[in-house]
């Protein structure tokens, strides 16, 4: 027969799934002899029977009979009775901490003859009248559906006539009269009278608590921090006892460390003459937990004493709930407190310095979000005001500047030493420029994979997209707010990365010391070396390597400093940019084979120099090249903009520009409806007579030179988007035949793997004969992802995303997190597939998954060899690599 009930004595932490959080810490600290006041839990078993089948699970009810006889023996009261009555309380707690999210009800077994007996056993009538009121609130609240904010205004009216500034200065007849009030309002709202039956307040309250997991704020709250919808929860039936007996009573809670900042110390909050439930509402102010030594120093040793005695059991930070019932101290909850970042990694490198963890569960305590909110600066909080507008927070951290709306002005202001913020409908690769120059960039549309957000991570530049709250007129050179605020260009605002939001003004920014760190090594302070503890033990457990995701010799550099063992993928096409733009031009519009030889040709010089400087910042190390991926149409003015201006020259009598007319002829030319999907990666180079040879050259000769220089060079050549093995057969023989010839030429042996992205779910699909033509797969999974799912990345994050997420389609973006189930498949079965036609086969991803924490664990667990993401994620990708790997050894899961 299935257990339903445990009593505190019969469990213990290691139970946490079956008897919820709460309950298995209660029993745990039951179990090492402190003052927890007795009681037993329904488990989550029980729940989810209840919720399938909306009926008690066969023999509970009798179970539960059976405990509280067993307490009302041990108390030698029963529960309600008119004379000495004993009092429960009824609480929910699900395996992970859903603060607030579920419901309680305090008080249980009061009524209108056992409130008289409460009263002359205490010898306080105000303290059960006040008892009682809590109970109807509650009651009414949770169990029977009523508005509580009916209750508040009851309580307000009340004070208010009674000129009483808070709960504390009503008497028991005016609490008298407030409960008869809650009873009308239950009765009124209802049809229904609060119950008199002690045994059917206990069963009820039972069910509404089991109801409280699917209530919409419990769903919302697990979807965010991705619980499980199928877990259930605990109830925790518990005598209870009183903070509200007088000043010498109290409630509070209490943390063994500061969960700030990680120092050590009792920190906490403690309410005198009040009820648990009162210092978490707000409802009085607390005062701060040192001041319990003052009023009863008795209770506060031996809370102290407590504290120390579960930090060392627990070998964390504890966060406890506790009341004092005058004078007595008793322990209500316990568990491992959330903290800060910065409290997290000071916390557990002093754990490990007192001997109580290792260096792998300090490990295991931190995380890469962690880190990645102590690199960045932020806002100081407590200098914004009211926000001009909410994104998608695309890439973290905060910057101030003035607005501009092109990318020239932006080059301009940033010369002349003016910080800008760069604000676009949308960005393009021609906005680069303005990109490097601006401190952060905001635009009206985009998600988190959007080509603003993309390049702003990679560059570390603060980025908010898909504003949807203002309107950006780029010609007017203004954005407008959704309450009609105009915003002219070089108005200073101010934007946060982190959480979406942009504020008018300058904020004061706080700077990151951990950053500082990265940089030069500077540990100014014990949570910068903290966090390089952490970060030192990661790179020596973890298996999995950690590249960059670098274009230019500066980001390579970077990259390197922040730890990268190479570069994961160096896109080629921001080198077609700037001055180069024309030679792309001319290229485009070469009407023979001569003159497009001519502009690659001019084109061959500019890339050389770009990768040997990418080279000699990663010497020694791989450099991953992919050839030519966008569309050609990107490089070229847009169609609309060239169409109106031609029309209006027309239309003023004017010649139209003979260069332009050429240009719209060839955008028009290879105009495509859909071209994401159209003539892009491998596709141009087996189209475009003479275009892979140029990229190739520039490579093979950039490492020619970087081995002349004494350089160790170790250069790899991608292709893009291929989806057929005949296509990279094809373009292999190119590769490889450029690669011969300019060895020839220099006598210098260049020997370049040749691979492929895996990006299309052909080519996941088919991956055991692309294995036949590739040294090596990198996952390009953000357009696996857009591929795969149908999704369109620049328009439905912010088009339907949150209305998916809030729906429980998904927890989290499948740009953002990968999608194990779907994209995760398809890597799994491409690697796989691949190693087993090629055992030596090496697997990487450089799409953004790459430097996202949960998306790592997965990589590490399907034993791809390496990560690769923006510099300013290395840090954290080479952390949670580390944390995989400890992973992987707990489940079995490593290559």
């Amino acid at each position: 027969m299935v257990r339903y009930v445990y009593d505190f004595q019969d469990g213990g932490r290691d139970l946490a799934a079956l008897l919820g959080g709460k309950g298995a810490n209660l029993a745990e600290m039951t179990r090492l002899g402190l003052p927890v006041p007795p009681g037993f839990i329904v488990t989550t078993e029980a729940c989810r029977s209840f919720l399938a089948t909306d009926e008690e699970p066969e023999g509970m009810s009798a179970e539960v009979s059976r405990h509280l006889s067993a307490m009302e023996t041990t108390a030698g009261r029963l529960l309600g009775q008119a004379g000495d009555p004993l009092l429960i309380s009824v609480r929910s707690g699900a395996r992970f901490s859903m603060p607030g999210m579920m419901e309680t009800v305090l008080d249980i077994g009061l009524n209108d003859a056992s409130v008289l007996g409460l009263a002359k056993v205490s010898g306080n009538e105000r303290f059960a009248w006040d008892s009682y009121r809590r109970l109807v609130q509650m009651y009414g609240t949770t169990v029977m559906g009523v508005d509580p904010a009916l209750f508040d205004e009851a309580m307000t009216l009340l004070k208010e006539a009674r000129e009483a500034p808070d709960d504390l200065h009503l008497d028991a007849s005016d609490l008298a009269w407030l409960v008869e009030m809650y009873k009308r309002l239950i009765r009124d709202e209802t049809d229904r009278d609060f119950p008199q039956s002690p045994a059917q307040q206990l069963e009820q309250a039972i069910l509404a608590v089991f109801r409280s997991w699917n209530s919409e704020r419990a769903r919302l709250y697990r979807r965010r921090e991705h619980i499980p919808d199928d877990l259930g929860t605990a109830v925790t039936v518990q005598r209870m006892v009183f903070g509200n007996l007088g000043p010498d009573s109290g409630s509070g809670v209490a943390f063994t460390r500061d969960p700030a900042t990680g120092r050590p110390g009792l920190y906490g909050d403690y309410l005198p003459n009040a009820q648990g439930e009162d210092v978490v509402s707000g409802v009085r102010d607390a005062v701060p937990l040192a001041e319990l030594e003052r009023l009863d120093s008795r209770s506060y040793r031996r809370l102290r004493d407590h504290a120390q005695t579960l930090e060392r059991h627990y070998q964390d930070l504890c966060d406890i709930e506790f009341t004092i019932e005058r004078g007595t101290l008793w322990m209500l909850q316990t568990r491992v407190g959330k903290r800060t970042a910065e409290a997290a990694f000071a916390i557990a490198a002093e754990l490990v310095d007192e001997g109580l963890i290792t260096a792998d569960e300090a490990l295991a305590r931190v995380s890469g979000d962690g880190l990645a909110r102590l690199m960045f600066p932020r806002f100081d909080t407590t200098a914004t005001g009211d926000t001009l507008a909410h994104g998608i927070p695309a890439s973290p951290g905060a910057a101030v500047g003035a607005a501009v709306f092109d990318s020239a002005e932006a080059v301009r202001r940033a010369a002349a030493g003016e910080q800008v913020v760069l604000v676009r409908e949308e960005t393009t690769p021609d906005d680069l420029p303005g990109m490097v120059a601006a401190q952060a960039v905001l635009t009206g549309r985009g998600g988190k994979t959007s080509h603003a957000a993309v390049v702003a991570r990679g560059m570390g530049k603060v980025c908010v997209c898909g504003a949807q709250d203002i309107t950006v007129n780029a010609e007017a050179r203004r954005f407008t707010t959704r309450d009609g605020t105009i915003l002219e260009e070089g108005t200073v605002i101010s934007v946060d990365g982190s959480i979406g939001d942009v504020y008018p003004g300058a904020v004061p920014l706080v700077s990151s010391a951990t950053m500082r760190y990265l940089e030069s090594g500077e540990q100014s302070d014990s949570v910068v070396a903290a966090a390089a503890r952490s970060l030192e033990h990661a790179d020596a457990v973890r298996r999995l390597e950690v590249r960059a995701n670098a274009d230019t010799p500066e980001d390579a550099a970077r990259a390197r400093r922040f730890g990268a063992q190479g570069i994961g993928l160096c896109r080629t096409e921001h080198m077609f940019l700037g001055e180069r733009s024309k030679l792309v031009e001319e290229m485009i519009l070469a009407r023979t084979d001569t003159a497009r030889e001519r502009a690659l040709a001019a084109l061959l010089p500019f890339q050389r120099r770009d990768f040997a400087g990418i080279l000699q910042a990663m010497d020694g190390l791989p450099v991953t090249i992919r050839l030519l991926d966008p569309p050609l149409h990107e490089f070229l003015p847009d169609r609309t903009n060239l169409a109106v201006r031609l029309a209006a020259t027309e239309a003023a009598g004017g010649r139209p520009d003979a260069h332009e007319v050429e240009l719209l002829d060839a955008v028009n030319r290879m105009h495509e409806e859909n071209p994401m999907l159209g003539l892009r990666g491998v596709r141009l180079g087996l189209v475009v007579p003479g275009l892979v040879a140029i990229q190739v050259r520039a490579i093979a000769e950039a490492v020619v030179e970087r081995t002349r220089a004494g350089g160790v060079p170790r250069a790899e050549v991608m292709v893009p988007l291929v989806g057929a093995v005949e296509e990279l057969r094809l373009a292999r023989e190119e590769v490889t035949r450029v690669l011969a010839e300019v060895s020839q030429e220099t006598g210098v042996p260049v020997h370049c793997p040749v691979g492929t992205m895996i990006e299309l779910p052909r080519a996941a699909l088919t991956a055991g004969r692309i294995a036949e033509e590739a040294e090596f797969f990198s996952f390009g999974t953000n357009d696996l992802t857009q591929t795969t799912w149908g999704f369109s990345r620049d328009d439905v994050e912010a088009a339907f995303f949150s209305a998916y997420l809030d729906k429980g389609v998904f927890t989290a973006s499948p740009f953002e997190t990968l999608d194990n189930e779907g994209v995760g498949r398809l890597v799994r079965i491409a690697v796989e597939e691949g190693r087993a036609a090629r055992p030596d086969l090496q697997t990487g991803v450089c799409g953004e998954h790459g430097g996202d924490p949960e998306s790592i664990h997965f990589f590490h667990t399907v034993g791809l060899d390496y990560v690769s993401c923006s510099p300013f994620r290395v840090p954290v990708a080479r952390l949670e690599a580390g944390r995989a790997a400890l992973s992987g050894l707990e489940t079995g899961n490593s290559r």
